[in-house]
């Protein structure tokens, strides 16, 4: 399934594949996001699969919200890849 992105109310659905093939759609959505929203939710319930290069997108965003003070919220399971790679940050930075 290609990507989709549908916004209501600052909540993101992403639907879909996310890899690199389609991270161009991706960044152009969520291009300085930050300088028009203080909160945004993304819902990954709906990512069927996602590639190295589409955690790194997800990764981006999330530094840029830590960089700018706001406010990132990331819901739904998504698949094993975002998680995995959400938890080695997470233990990389208990260890340090």
């Amino acid at each position: 399934m290609d990507l989709q992105i549908t916004n209501y109310n600052n909540r993101f659905q992403i639907k879909g594949t996310l890899n690199k093939l389609n991270l161009k759609t991706f960044n152009a959505h969520f291009s300085n996001i930050f300088d028009k929203l203080d909160d945004i939710l993304l819902d990954i319930e709906s990512v069927e699969s996602i590639d190295r290069a589409g955690v790194m997108a997800l990764a981006k965003l999330h530094n840029e919200s830590i960089t700018k003070s706001k406010r990132l919220s990331i819901i739904g399971l998504g698949c094993k890849e975002l998680y995995d790679h959400f938890k080695t940050q997470e233990n990389t930075t208990v260890a340090a």
